[in-house]
């Protein structure tokens, strides 16, 4: 039936209607925090490219996760920058690399937080690529072997889940096998399965002192123009024992994130990168756009699509935002 029988606005006319008929919700449980942690740094430092959010030294990155547990977040994931590069990643699988070392802290600190692991040799290689070069080219058997490495150093260290991000063929069998076989069969793997080469991740290579010192990543990571694409990739990583999958960055790529969730009965979960924070932080400050609106609409769009956890630098933001509105009786889970 028509207009002026069917009226949808009869259930938006109160906030307990909306509320009932909501049909997405956002919880900190499904928040991932992502944190850079610098061998050769004392205290913390601004990333100059995302303000508010820093690079930490080991001692400085405990009063952080304490401020992050009191807001209900649970999961973090952590990237490396060591002292020194080379050209062969060597403190990437250090034992006492940095991010072992930070991976022991927080398992001997905070137990109750699950630990994620950066799997990848960017911020490690004196040249800034993923993975082995020979010239200019970008190996991809001969840098297995270090992923492997990387991998099973971050299980010793006690990490949860190890996520390769290096878009390697066949890094996800390969790690799933060494992980079995050096008894880290429980440790889960997190694949960043659909990771495109964007330009969205302009801010993290600034943060993480990771930018390529030649040529670009495309030879690896995948064409925004594609979208079957990334069905296959996620199809290989499950078939070599992904327990979950990614796809980054996430609100350009909404509709990668549906057709996975609707094409595969796997966890998924969506990196709001550092160029979406940047974007949203830059508007804000102008006075262009309402920064928690923005961002909570942001973040339910990805929910919407189908993700089922985000990491976000947002993380500690959206849960005090939550909080706050649970504290007046109402719901930011739409606006």
């Amino acid at each position: 039936m028509s207009f002026p029988t069917q009226r949808p606005r009869r259930l938006r006319q109160s906030e307990n209607l909306r509320r009932l008929m909501r049909e997405t919700y956002l919880h900190t449980d499904q928040l991932i925090m992502p944190y850079f942690v610098q061998e050769s740094l004392k205290g913390k430092e601004e990333i100059s490219s995302m303000p508010g959010q820093f690079r930490y030294s080991l001692q400085a990155l405990p009063s952080e996760l304490e401020a992050l547990i009191e807001l209900g977040i649970r999961h973090v994931l952590l990237f490396g920058i060591p002292a020194v590069k080379d050209v062969r990643a060597s403190q990437a699988y250090d034992p006492q690399g940095i991010v072992q070392q930070t991976v022991e802290m927080i398992k001997k600190q905070f137990p109750e937080l699950t630990v994620i692991t950066d799997v990848c040799l960017c911020e490690y290689m004196s040249h800034g690529h993923c993975g082995m070069v020979e010239g200019e080219k970008v190996l991809n058997d001969e840098t297995l072997e270090l992923l492997v490495k990387t991998a099973v150093s971050h299980a010793k260290a006690g990490a949860d889940v190890v996520a390769p991000s290096d878009m390697m063929d066949g890094r996800v069998g390969a790690i799933r096998k060494a992980l079995d076989q050096n008894g880290f069969k429980d440790t889960a793997l997190m694949s960043y399965a659909a990771k495109y080469a964007s330009a969205f991740y302009g801010p993290f290579r600034e943060a993480a002192h990771s930018t390529p010192q030649f040529g670009d990543r495309q030879s690896y990571q995948m064409d925004p123009a594609n979208r079957e694409e990334a069905l296959r990739e996620v199809a290989l990583d499950i078939e070599e024992g992904a327990d979950l999958v990614m796809v980054k960055p996430a609100l350009a790529y909404l509709d990668v994130i549906c057709d996975i969730k609707k094409t595969y009965h796997i966890p998924l979960a969506a990196y709001q990168v550092s160029g979406e924070y940047t974007m949203i932080k830059s508007a804000a400050t102008a006075g262009f756009m309402d920064e928690k609106r923005l961002v909570m609409e942001s973040v339910l769009a990805i929910r919407r699509a189908g993700a089922t956890a985000i990491l976000t630098y947002f993380a500690k933001d959206i849960a005090r935002w939550l909080h706050e509105e649970v504290r007046r009786g109402s719901n930011l889970s739409t606006l």
